[in-house]
């Protein structure tokens, strides 16, 4: 399976033609012999790969957050826009996406390449909750690594919205990012207030400004 370009992250590379099949790595599956993989942003309306279920899904001590710069898909250097990731605290409704298990080796490469090339992440394996069958399985998640130079959690919302409305990059622009991204949690009856102050807060499209305090620091890459 070769990423979806259009759904990758920052940073993502195509794999060669003769790139060694993808090994499975048993612990990240549920015990239940599938691969659940926690969706909480683009994932959930762009996945990039076939899945055998979504289930609505509550994550325990972590929230959605617009926390990562992105200088390549959703920004430019001179003018970065900010994706989301998954940051310490809180609560979270997405998508658990249930994966067969003999497609789980692919789809982990797949998964591998889209979020963590561009170093803002951690792959973990965490507890998640099924809401409409009631039970708890274990899923993969991508939570941000707070070590990475693109991790910048000290914007204020105005700051954030700021810079998601003026950032547009290779994948397009920032603003369709939050839009898209808030629309698909409606759909799925999920009101995030974050994310919803930010979408109130952007500026007129067209709207102009040399002041974006998302790119201060040096950056590497993040996703978009």
């Amino acid at each position: 399976m070769t990423p979806d370009p259009s759904a990758a992250p920052e940073g993502t590379r195509n794999p060669p033609e003769t790139e060694t099949p993808p090994v499975l790595d048993e612990a990240l599956l549920d015990a239940d012999g599938s691969l659940y993989v926690f969706a909480y942003g683009s994932l959930i309306w762009k996945p990039g790969f076939a899945v055998e279920g979504a289930h609505p899904a509550l994550l325990r001590g972590y929230h959605r957050r617009f926390c990562i710069r992105s200088t390549r898909y959703r920004g430019t250097p001179e003018r970065p826009g900010l994706v989301l990731g998954l940051d310490r605290g809180g609560a979270c409704r997405g998508v658990a996406l249930r994966v067969a298990r003999s497609r789980a080796a692919e789809v982990l490469g797949y998964l591998h390449e889209r979020e963590m090339s561009g170093g803002s992440y951690h792959q973990m394996r965490l507890k998640v909750r099924l809401l409409d069958e009631g039970r708890d399985v274990c899923a993969v998640a991508y939570v941000v690594d707070r070590r990475s130079d693109t991790y910048c959690a000290g914007l204020g919302p105005d700051e954030a919205a700021r810079a998601i409305g003026l950032g547009v990059g290779a994948m397009g622009s920032n603003r369709d990012y939050l839009l898209n991204t808030v629309s698909q949690l409606r759909a799925l009856g999920v009101r995030d207030a974050a994310l919803e102050r930010l979408a109130d807060l952007l500026p007129p499209v067209g709207a102009a400004s040399g002041d974006n305090r998302a790119g201060e620091k040096p950056d590497r890459k993040s996703r978009g």
